[in-house]
This record gives structure tokens, sequence and C-alpha cells, in this order.
């Protein structure tokens, strides 16, 4: 049976399509929006540059001949959507989305249609419950062949041990898979990050932001991919673009690529 999420209570995927500049939000997210944006005005640039990463990371694991996609936290679709991305470079690639939000769901399945000769699925879960996702998988994707797990802008919406969630779903993916992932930080701007995340606790949202330590540790085991843990608007850019350290304060993030060997 579906979660039922009350409308006149905020939630984290409708928050973030308010800081995207979307529509499919009620006024329970946009008032908090409003508290969280107070406390850390450049939280829609981090939004922003997490879509960024994301469809760069996605063009990455295509590229590299992932066809199977499995992503945690879709949030409201925000075009381009992962599956674009992917089944524009790989038409045949399938993509699941999966999202604890209802309203999430029926977006994505109103929205998001697969490609030609591709596939999308959409799946309602819940990250801290990983072998009930994985469960749901069986049929949908071959988890004999390799999977690009993405769990972008998600897991500092998660207080449970994220090592313990990433190593369930490493264990079940073939060889070859990849991780990606990337999480908001209080590395660079704590007060201001620190903030936010009292503000979403303060309405009952789960929010625990991370040491860029933590994150690398969540890739133990894995081989990652250059430049390593870096803020995302540092992964996937050439070398010669030039970045001002203070940008990095602005988007507070960390994210990262690794392939299980």
């Amino acid at each position: 049976m579906d979660k039922v999420i009350p409308l006149d209570q905020p939630h984290t995927s409708r928050i973030y399509d308010y800081f995207l500049g979307g529509k499919d939000n009620y006024e329970a997210d946009r008032k908090a929006a409003e508290e969280i944006l107070l406390a850390w005005p450049d939280i829609r640039t981090a939004a922003r540059v997490n879509r960024q990463f994301m469809q760069r990371s996605t063009r990455f694991l295509a590229d590299a001949g992932i066809r199977q996609f499995l992503d945690i936290g879709t949030g409201i679709p925000t075009e381009p959507n992962l599956h674009q991305i992917a089944q524009q470079a790989a038409p045949d690639s399938r993509v699941v989305y999966v999202d604890n939000d209802p309203v999430v769901l029926a977006h994505a399945r109103a929205l998001m249609p697969g490609g030609t000769s591709g596939a999308t699925t959409y799946i309602q879960g819940d990250v801290t419950d990983p072998l009930s996702i994985l469960a749901a998988l069986d049929g949908v994707l071959d988890l004999s062949e390799p999977v690009g797990l993405s769990m972008i802008a998600l897991l500092h919406f998660v207080e449970a041990s994220i090592p313990l969630i990433v190593s369930t779903f490493l264990d079940a993916l073939a060889p070859g898979s990849f991780l990606v992932i990337c999480t908001i930080t209080a590395d660079f701007a704590p007060e201001q990050v620190v903030a936010a995340q009292d503000v979403y606790r303060v309405r009952k949202l789960p929010a625990q932001v991370r040491t860029r330590e933590e994150l690398t540790g969540w890739f133990s085991g894995l081989e990652l991919v250059e430049p390593g843990v870096v803020p995302p608007h540092r992964w996937g850019l050439a070398e010669t673009t030039e970045i001002s350290p203070a940008f990095d304060a602005k988007v507070s993030c960390y994210c990262g690529v690794g392939r299980k060997p």
C-alpha cells in the first residue's frame, strides 16, 4: 500500500522542487523552503549544481557501458531527467526510479515515459529499507549485470547508517556496477548549512550533513573515479575550467563516483 504523506506537511522532494523553480509543491513546502533559504540563501545554487552533476555522471556511466540505472530519491521530474540522459546516450537503457513520496511517483508516471527501446519503471520505496527495494527489482533489472546506482541529493535526508545501506545495495550488484553519490556537507559554510539542517529537523524532516571523510568512507572497496570526492561542480569538467574557491561554500556539497571491482 502506498505511504500517505499529508499535503499540509512539507516533504523534502517538493521542497527541492521549489528550490529548482518547479511548480509541483504545496504551501507547506514553500513555507519550509523560504525558512531554509533564510538560513542558507545559496541552497538554490546547490540544487542546480546537483542536477548538473547528475547529468554529467549519468553520461559518464552510459559511456562506460552501463545500461541499467537505479535512481533512488528521484524527486519531482525536472528535465532533463536521468532516463532522458541515459537513453539519449544508449537508447536501450533501463531506468528504475525510486522515491518514498507518492506525489513524486504520480508525476513520474505521467511525465517520464521510457524510450522506444529502453524502459522506465517506478517503485515506491525508502532508501532506509534497501532489501525491499532490491526485492522489487526482481524481473525489472538483471542484477547479474552491472547497474548504475545513483543517490544524488538524497543521503543528507537519511539519519540511518549510510555504510550499512550502501553495502546492502552493493552486495546485491554485479561487479562493474557504479555508485554515484552527491550529498550536503557543512565543511565549507558550517553556520549556514547547520542552520538549514535545523530548519528541516524542526519541521520533523530527517536531515544530517556529512564530512568529506564520511563520504569517502562510503566508497570503501570501490574504485573511485577521478577526481575522487570533490564538490560536484569540480567533477567531470575540463581541468582548464576555472572555478572560484568561494563557489565551494555556495554549493556546500561533495560528490563521488565509484566502480565495484
